[in-house]
Parts: structure tokens; C-alpha cells; sequence
């Protein structure tokens, strides 16, 4: 598999006066407004989106990018379980359309996601473009390997090891586990 945050190309700076913290429960219209222009109402029907409905996030992980008091980039966590296996299902990330390109989102991932294996959390699955996510050092699931709840794309199904080994037993349906 990989480790988290293996090193890959250096990423642009952010932004002068850009702040990556943690989400908390004042963020939340900015993030769900982000999230509806980044995304739009179709995000509703997509797979990730049912494993995130009525599963609370983890703020503890979440993570927002703010400028000048501005809300700039959110990425979310929630977690679920695949088969008997914990893990964490990373998204949505999304960026400002002003600000892409210029590293915001790989910072948003890679605080969260160090925020999480600082607290035990094992595995990391999302969603997307494997080129991009590569770089947090996502890779491709093994196909059959794991059940979304719907369709989705299973070639846009990756998966991030923060414990070495904690893909392998990664096995069966996705469900929500609201802990």
C-alpha cells in the first residue's frame, strides 16, 4: 500500500494569510456553501453522499482553509465501516473556484488526515481522481474489494493506509458507523 503523505512534488504555497484549522459548528453555513457551489445538487445523489447522510462528521478531523475571514477550502470526514473494518471516508474537499490550483486542498487532506492518525484512525477511503489524490498518497482499491451503496465508478474507488496493513482487511459493504 502507502503511508500517509509520501513525498511527491512540491505543492504551491497557500495563499499569504491563509490558515488551515479546524472545522467547528460556526463554519458550517460556509462549508454547506462551498460545498453547493463547488458541487451543486447532484452531490446529493452520488454514493459518498449516502454514507455521510444522517452519519455525523468527525470535526475533530474536519479542517477549512480561511483567508482574511473568508472560508476558502473545507474537506470533511465521516466515519464508516467496510464490512467489519473501521475506517474514515474522506469528503467532500472542496475549493473556492478563485483559489484551485494553489494547494489548498492537499493541505486541507494532509492536516486532516495526520489529525486522524494522530488519533488511531487506520485507513482513509474516498472517491476521485486518482492523480490528484495520489499525491496525499491515495491508491486505486482493489476492485471487488469493497461495496458502495450505489452506483459509483469503482475505478474512482481509492485508499489511504495511515496504519500499514489496514487496507487488507478492508473488506465488503460500506455502511455509516455514527460512533
Amino acid at each position: 500500500m502507502t503511508s500517509l503523505m509520501p513525498i511527491t512534488p512540491q505543492s504551491p504555497p497557500l495563499p499569504d494569510d491563509a490558515q488551515i484549522i479546524g472545522e467547528d459548528v460556526s463554519h458550517a453555513e460556509a462549508v454547506e456553501a462551498l460545498n453547493a457551489l463547488s458541487f451543486g445538487p447532484g452531490r446529493f445523489a452520488k454514493s459518498a453522499y449516502k454514507l455521510r447522510r444522517n452519519n455525523p462528521a468527525v470535526l475533530a478531523y474536519n479542517r477549512v482553509c480561511m483567508l482574511n475571514g473568508r472560508l476558502i477550502g473545507a474537506v470533511c470526514f465521516s466515519r464508516i465501516r467496510i464490512g467489519s473494518t473501521p475506517a474514515l471516508l474522506l469528503g467532500p474537499l472542496a475549493v473556492h473556484p478563485e483559489f484551485k490550483n494553489k494547494g489548498i486542498g492537499l493541505a486541507l487532506m494532509r492536516d486532516g488526515m495526520a489529525a486522524a492518525k494522530a488519533n488511531g484512525e487506520a485507513l482513509v477511503v474516498l472517491v476521485g481522481d486518482a492523480p490528484y489524490y495520489a499525491r496525499a498518497g491515495f491508491v486505486p482499491v482493489p476492485r471487488g474489494q469493497m461495496i458502495m451503496p450505489g452506483p459509483v465508478d469503482y475505478g474512482r474507488l481509492l485508499a489511504c493506509e495511515l496504519v500499514s496493513g489496514s487496507l487488507e482487511p478492508a473488506r465488503g459493504a460500506m455502511r455509516p458507523d455514527p460512533r
